[in-house]
């Protein structure tokens, strides 16, 4: 009896063995398209706008800060995120680069 259970193990080897490594080549090929591949692309896509930064821009921190490029260095650039307040950020912390500035305050007290 031992002997039967031998020969069953051998005969399904080499399929099982190509079974299995077909799903993990799946499974990496999925993780690759779903989880890599995006990741590349978004780091690719975030060095191409900071590349593309110039002063006068209004920009988005990663922090949530908004405020407008007044001047660029290597590393780093600042920000004047209110009249007369400049603030110094990485470039790295650059989120996005917005269309239109934030509300100011004296904009708000016009509008009530």
């Amino acid at each position: 009896m031992h002997h039967d259970f031998v020969l069953l193990a051998q005969a399904g080897g080499p399929q099982s063995y190509m079974t299995t490594v077909l799903f993990f080549g799946g499974m990496i090929a999925i993780m690759y398209f779903l989880m890599i591949r995006p990741q590349q692309k978004q780091v690719k896509d975030h060095r191409t706008l900071l590349a593309g930064l110039k002063k006068g821009d209004a920009v988005v921190t990663q922090g949530g800060l908004i405020g407008k490029i007044v001047e660029i260095a290597d590393r780093e650039l600042k920000l004047e995120v209110a009249q007369g307040v400049k603030i110094r950020v990485l470039k790295s912390a650059i989120q996005t680069v917005t269309s239109a500035e934030a509300p100011k305050a004296e904009d708000k007290k016009e509008e009530k």
